[in-house]
């Protein structure tokens, strides 16, 4: 079985983030980049599944920066066999349907691909349809938001939280997942693995090798920022001193402020 995880380069979740306030893109050089840790989650899976099939082999696949790198080779220092890497400057600032066509697009050149797993969303953007969507493109049927999986040579089930209860999904192979953070607590690399991920293949695709055109100047429609400010600094707030008329000033502060 060759199965494809998708996986994404953001700031570190415990920094500051910041929007470029020229651009009002993500500023992602303001902070250290990491593996986002729901690809982590979506790796585990993969790996339990190989750790009992010897024969299965593990793609990590994602589209970023030049030194997004840096990420795949921790996915691979985990277990994942190889990994490949889309990037080119016309991809800078695509929204999730450009993004779903480059990494669908990836898939079918890797070939083969009997799965694909995901988060369910990404901690810097929080979009949560990419998985759909290269399912859509790729004509797989997807089973999304999964908190449980399990795989076998034929299919993919899981449990899926709603509102009000839980639904029980499964589909037969190809297929496209993807799990929440309750699916599964990622390993940590081990030295040998460390070690081991500095030979594993790492390709790096542009989008004329994948013989397509995407992007935002590729897009037929594209939202424009006008205008954007930074958030204006804190500032402290009234003081009362308790002179008997205390209740009286709180009173009309929470009236005049539409609080009450």
């Amino acid at each position: 079985m060759k199965i494809v995880v998708l996986a994404k380069q953001v700031p570190d979740t415990w920094s500051d983030r910041k929007i470029d306030l020229e651009s009002g893109m993500l500023d992602r050089a303001a902070s250290e980049p990491v593996p986002d840790e729901i690809n982590e989650r979506a790796l585990e899976n993969a790996l339990q599944y190989k750790d009992a099939n010897k024969d299965a082999e593990i793609v990590v696949l994602s589209m970023g920066l030049e030194d997004t790198t840096k990420t795949l080779r921790k996915l691979l220092s985990m277990g994942a066999d190889s990994a490949v890497l889309v990037t080119d400057p016309a991809l800078a600032g695509s929204d999730m349907v450009q993004t779903a066509r480059v990494l669908a697009a990836a898939v079918q050149r890797i070939g083969g691909v009997d799965l694909v797993v995901a988060g369910n969303e990404a901690t810097d953007g929080r979009g949560g349809m990419i998985p759909a969507m290269v399912a859509e493109i790729l004509g797989f049927p997807v089973l999304p938001g999964l908190d449980a999986v399990q795989i076998a040579a034929d299919g993919v089930s899981g449990a899926a939280q709603v509102d009000g209860g839980s639904l029980s999904l499964s589909a037969p192979l190809p297929a496209v997942v993807s799990v929440t953070e309750k699916s599964a607590e990622p390993r940590f690399p081990n030295f040998k693995g460390i070690m081991a991920a500095k030979k594993k293949p790492l390709d790096t695709w542009s989008l004329a090798e994948l013989g397509i055109t995407a992007g935002p100047e590729a897009a037929s429609v594209r939202s424009v920022m006008v205008s954007a400010t930074a958030r204006p600094a804190k500032e402290a707030g009234p003081k009362i001193t308790d002179d008997g008329t205390a209740a009286a000033q709180l009173a009309e502060f929470l009236v005049a402020n539409r609080l009450v």
